[in-house]
């Protein structure tokens, strides 16, 4: 990746002695007066240790808490979807650290750049199977969609969605040229783009789920267990489940701003913005599935009060169609 009129050689310190300003490889305003380097010419800022290192324990602990849930709750799909994500910004982050040691070297800004704006993408899969169960939990006569179809859309389009920022980040990261590097942020903000689009009409297919289910609206012919009732427990996750939503929503509303912006815009070059827009969000997006997960309070009223009366229905009238049926309803 290349950027402006210049380029770093590799592994360079955090400190350079006897540089004269006239002669130097590196942009103005790189170093103080002392020589001591002031901002990074990569983030046009120095990344706070301290903050790099909350991040990095932050996405370590709620990784590990959520590979041990995936175990503890028998959900093994979330092992490559929000156990995953974790690992991606836990990486991420770690490479924003080392940044913030070595300011002058290339390769953790390349690592951040494409971990935390890839790794969010398979914990929004996990938002779309989840919601894909709750739509088989109270009552799929609600649903514009069937539970199956949910996966398939929404899913093929985080995979996409995937592909295409991992492609527009590799173009980026090893560019020579400024229009491989702007080719490659192009090609990320277009998959950034799609991933925004895709969670916007997953929200409002989501709303007018809710929507129908409380004023009883059906859509659609209901399975054999009609509607349930969603509980204390579903109510919560529901509220936690909307948070999380927004968590995401607000960090794809970021970044594609800061894409659109270029790679010297205001937007990339303020700390906070990313902090708070991006980091913050992911991790408390995490961390409320951790505190509310779907393998405790995915319930409805009868399945609370530890009723069996879902798996009996389905053997009372024999039609049980698969193995999937009857555990999707098991307490």
């Amino acid at each position: 990746m290349v950027f402006a009129e210049w380029k770093l050689p590799p592994d360079v310190d955090n400190t350079v002695q006897n540089m004269n300003s006239t002669d130097s490889i590196y942009p103005p305003g790189t170093f103080g007066p002392d020589g001591i380097v002031i901002r990074s010419p990569y983030y046009e800022y120095l990344v706070t240790k301290g903050v790099a290192y909350t991040f990095v324990v932050l996405f370590a602990t709620t990784t590990f808490i959520h590979a041990a849930q995936a175990i503890h709750f028998r959900m093994w799909w979330l092992l490559p979807t929000a156990v995953l994500a974790g690992i991606g910004e836990t990486i991420g982050w770690s490479g924003r650290l080392w940044s913030s040691y070595a300011p002058l070297v290339q390769n953790p800004y390349l690592i951040q750049i494409v971990a935390t704006i890839i790794a969010p993408t398979p914990f929004v899969g996990a938002i779309f199977v989840i919601f894909s169960s709750v739509t088989q939990k109270l009552g799929i006569q609600y649903s514009r969609l069937s539970p199956r179809w949910y996966s398939r859309i929404f899913l093929t389009a985080d995979i996409i969605a995937l592909v295409v920022q991992g492609a527009g980040g590799g173009i980026a990261g090893t560019a020579n040229t400024d229009a491989d590097t702007s080719l490659g942020a192009n090609v990320m903000l277009g998959g950034i783009v799609f991933q925004l689009v895709s969670l916007m009409i997953f929200t409002g297919v989501a709303i007018e789920y809710h929507y129908r289910y409380i004023h009883d609206l059906p859509i659609r012919e209901p399975d054999r267990f009609g509607r349930r009732e969603w509980g204390r427990r579903m109510k919560i996750f529901t509220g936690a489940l909307v948070f999380t939503l927004s968590c995401l929503l607000i960090r794809s509303v970021y970044r594609t701003a800061e894409l659109a912006d270029g790679w010297n815009g205001v937007i990339i070059d303020t700390e906070v913005y990313f902090d708070v827009f991006d980091a913050a969000m992911v991790v408390l997006a995490m961390l409320s599935m951790n505190l509310v997960h779907p393998g405790y309070w995915l319930k409805t009223a009868a399945e609370e009060n530890d009723t069996q009366e879902p798996i009996l229905l389905a053997r009372k009238h024999g039609n049980a169609s698969s193995t999937l049926d009857v555990l999707t309803y098991r307490v």
